[in-house]
């Protein structure tokens, strides 16, 4: 069934306000998945804040104008289902990652982040990206390392200073 103006518009709006707000996005070839694969992808789409959308390449070329994705539209050929990263940028990485996994007509061909058009061979560095909440924690952790350090130091001071005195308790009990 074809789509009218209207709907058309209304498609590259929607597109174009997610491609706005996205960190990273991915594309791939879905073609010989069944309809129940597509929509477990969708479920697990909505868990991890993956926003998954199947558009003509005509419309998402339209949509990426202006935004960080524009150079995707090189390699819109073909039928794409196209996946954002809204929560941190390897979310679409790590969800096309686990779904390729299990399903071998899955591929990807797109790999977009920051403006920059990546390999598809680069999907899993990005997957491996941490998320907003491991990324603190592991600022925190290095920013924790030298003041855990230097509290350590400074109190091997009187600690060597008490282990000494003891010591020497110890040799003139004996004698």
């Amino acid at each position: 069934m074809a789509l009218s103006f209207a709907q058309k518009e209304a498609i590259v709006a929607e597109v174009a306000e997610v491609a706005k707000t996205a960190y990273a996005a991915v594309g791939a070839e879905y073609r010989g998945l069944t309809v129940e694969q597509l929509t477990a992808l969708r479920v697990e789409a909505r868990k991890a804040g993956v926003y998954v959308r199947v558009v003509k390449n005509s419309l998402a070329k339209r949509a990426f104008a202006g935004t960080d994705f524009a150079c995707m539209e090189a390699g819109l050929t073909g039928p794409l289902l196209l996946a954002f990263s809204q929560e941190d940028p390897g979310s679409a990485a790590r969800l096309a990652e686990a779904f390729a996994k299990g399903h071998d007509r899955f591929q990807v061909k797109l790999i977009s982040i920051g403006g920059k058009l990546l390999d598809p061979s680069e999907l899993g560095t990005l997957a491996k990206m941490p998320t907003y909440d491991e990324a603190i924690s592991q600022l925190m952790a290095v920013m924790k390392a030298p003041v855990q350090k230097l509290v350590a130091t400074i109190n091997e001071v009187p600690g060597k200073l008490v282990r000494t005195l003891a010591a020497i308790r110890d040799s003139k009990s004996k004698a």
